[in-house]
C-alpha cells in the first residue's frame, strides 16, 4: 500500500484524506452485508459537509485499492446494471491501524534496519 503519513495530523487523517475515512467508516458502520460504491460515494458525499463534494470514481478508484491491499473485501452483486463489487470490510478499524503500523515499521525496516530496532526497544 501505498499512503503519505502526515504526522501534524490526528487519528486515521495521517494517512487518509477526509473522503477516504468517510469511505472506510461508511464501509465498516454496514457490516457484513456491505455496500456498493454507489452506497458509499452517497455517504461520503453527504458526510463531507456543505460546499464540499467527491467524484464517484474517486470513490472507487479507492475502494478498489482497499480491496487490492486486502483492507476492503468485495462479493459480486448482480442488478439492473450488470455486475458490480459490494465492499466489506476485511479488517476492522483496530485492524486497519495495526496494518498501518506493520507496513511503516516494515519499511523502515528494510531501509533503516538498526535504527528501527533501537527506537522500537525504547517503547518495550
Amino acid at each position: 500500500m501505498g499512503f503519505k503519513f502526515d504526522p501534524s495530523e490526528s487519528g486515521l487523517s495521517k494517512t487518509l484524506k477526509e473522503y477516504q475515512e468517510l469511505a472506510l467508516r461508511s464501509v465498516w458502520e454496514v457490516g457484513e452485508k456491505g455496500a456498493n460504491s454507489g452506497v458509499v460515494y452517497r455517504a461520503v458525499n453527504e458526510r463531507l459537509g456543505e460546499g464540499k463534494s467527491i467524484s464517484r470514481a474517486s470513490v472507487i478508484t479507492f475502494l478498489y485499492k482497499m480491496a487490492d491491499d486486502g483492507v476492503l473485501g468485495f462479493k459480486d452483486a448482480t442488478s439492473k446494471g450488470g455486475h458490480h463489487p459490494v465492499y466489506f470490510g476485511k479488517l476492522s478499524e483496530e485492524g486497519y491501524k495495526k496494518y498501518l503500523l506493520r507496513t511503516v515499521i516494515d519499511s523502515m525496516m528494510l531501509d533503516f534496519p538498526e535504527e528501527t530496532r533501537e527506537v522500537l526497544r525504547e517503547y518495550s
